[in-house]
């Protein structure tokens, strides 16, 4: 089956790349503007009002790999489904927030994801998100491109600064809906990552584990640590110093077993992961214990296969210093 196209708008296309990118099954996100009156447009007409363009990201996605449903339910969670004015602290028509089917069956598919939204009462207000045909799609600059790994720091910054971050944490709070998730884990799955579990040292899937790859959450799929941040704590569980991208995690006090320590959640699907602690190798100084129940080993020559291909060329650079 070819490859399929999906298009949204979710304000400002730079925080709209890195949900989509990171699920498996999506094989290219595109910045870019549609919905407007002009040919070829420009950011500066976009963002003016004056091409009456929404920007936007285009989805190239293995239908496949991933359903169009999975790619609505993150757009949703993305964006402020309630406001007409734009997003967050960007405010005119170009951050308007819309779905561009397709098809009939997107269009469908689209219309009902949007009534189960409004039926669930998790925003005070309508949900004015628009749902309209695709139209012609214009790339972005090159510049806007990935914006989120070219300019990392920036990006963060902008994020925090726009409300995104703290409304997505307020409305969202890490939630997944995984219909049957107890269905598709092992028993031991389950416990750890719904429970709050531990499984027993050096006798788990990863601890000594040395191929280079990713380690996905078992649940969601969304990529969380890599190898070239694993190393040998001889703590009997896989150990790293660092996310593979920052926001993939989320850190929670864990005052269980008359302890006080830090919890790791997966933000995406709120899995319990492990802990964090603060006597790893320098520079950084952090261990991330992880169960390797909470995780799925992805090898290197078997990431193109698997939908994460955009992150090879972290192998191919030796790893970035901020990602």
């Amino acid at each position: 089956m070819a490859y399929e196209l999906a298009t949204f708008a979710g304000g400002c296309f730079w925080c709209m790349v890195a949900p989509f990118s990171d699920c498996p099954g999506v094989v290219k996100v595109v910045s870019g503007y549609t919905g407007g009156r002009t040919e070829n447009p420009n950011y500066e007409s976009v963002c003016s009002g004056e091409s009456g363009h929404y920007e936007a990201v285009q989805v190239t996605y293995d239908p496949q790999s991933v359903s169009y449903e999975t790619l609505l339910d993150i757009f949703w969670r993305q964006i402020d489904p309630t406001d007409p004015g734009g997003q967050f602290f960007d405010r005119g028509s170009s951050y308007r927030t819309a779905i561009f089917y397709h098809n009939e069956e997107q269009k469908a598919l689209a219309e009902a994801s949007k009534r189960r939204l409004e039926a669930s009462g998790r925003f005070n207000g309508p949900i004015v998100t628009e749902i309209l045909p695709a139209c012609t799609f214009w790339p972005a600059e090159e510049y806007h491109q990935d914006f989120h790994l070219k300019n990392a720091q920036h990006y963060r910054a902008y994020r925090r600064a726009s409300g995104r971050d703290a409304f997505l944490q307020q409305h969202w709070s890490g939630e997944v809906d995984l219909p049957g998730r107890n269905k598709k884990l092992t028993p031991l799955q389950y416990h750890v990552t719904q429970e709050g579990g531990t499984e027993p040292p050096f006798a788990n899937a990863y601890w000594n584990e040395a191929r280079p790859g990713i380690y996905v959450d078992i649940v969601s799929g969304e990529p969380l640590f890599s190898s070239l941040d694993k190393f040998d704590a001889g703590c009997g569980w896989p150990s790293f110093t660092r996310p593979l991208q920052r926001g993939a995690v989320e850190e929670r006090v864990d005052r269980s077993h008359g302890m006080v320590r830090t919890e790791v959640r997966a933000r995406r699907s709120g899995s319990h992961l492990g802990h964090v602690f603060d006597d790893g190798p320098q520079p950084g100084g952090r261990r991330y214990c992880i169960n390797s129940a909470a995780l799925k080993f992805i090898p290197l020559e078997e990431m193109e296969k698997e939908g994460y291909g955009r992150y090879l060329e972290l192998f191919q650079n030796g790893g970035t210093p901020d990602r």
